[in-house]
């Protein structure tokens, strides 16, 4: 796919960024309620939406707006309110997993080279 944003592309990023902010939600809950299966669960269903993400749109910028959207979520769930007390308490460790974990599939799904893209040669100059 072309570099060029199109309203069909930018209703993609929308949506991506919509489902990346339900998605650091709900992990944000099963963490917090299960903690080494949670996390585990948490993980992958933030690797599926940046791999998916970065299926549709076709580049990097998929994986950018789940990670908006996860990322916002997750700042959102974890300020405290002016009463002094969290929306959602984060027990530990396993929150910093969490956004640890979520960071490296962000990353990792953002460099990833696929078939969807070609093959690399040495020969071959950067775009």
């Amino acid at each position: 796919m072309s570099a060029t944003l199109n309203p069909a592309r930018i209703a993609v990023l929308l949506g991506l960024l919509v489902v990346g902010a339900l998605t650091g939600a709900a992990g944000w809950l099963v963490v917090d309620l299960w903690f080494p299966a949670g996390l585990l669960l948490g993980l992958l269903a933030l690797f599926g939406l940046f791999l998916g993400g970065r299926i549709a749109v076709g580049s990097g910028l998929g994986v950018g707006a789940g990670a908006i959207g996860w990322f916002v979520a997750y700042v959102v769930l974890g300020v405290p309110r002016p009463e002094g007390d969290f929306l959602l308490g984060s027990s530990g460790i396993g929150m910093y997993a969490y956004l640890l974990g979520g960071t490296v599939l962000a990353v990792m799904c953002a460099t990833l080279r696929g078939p969807f893209e070609g093959s690399v040669s040495a020969a071959q100059t950067g775009k």
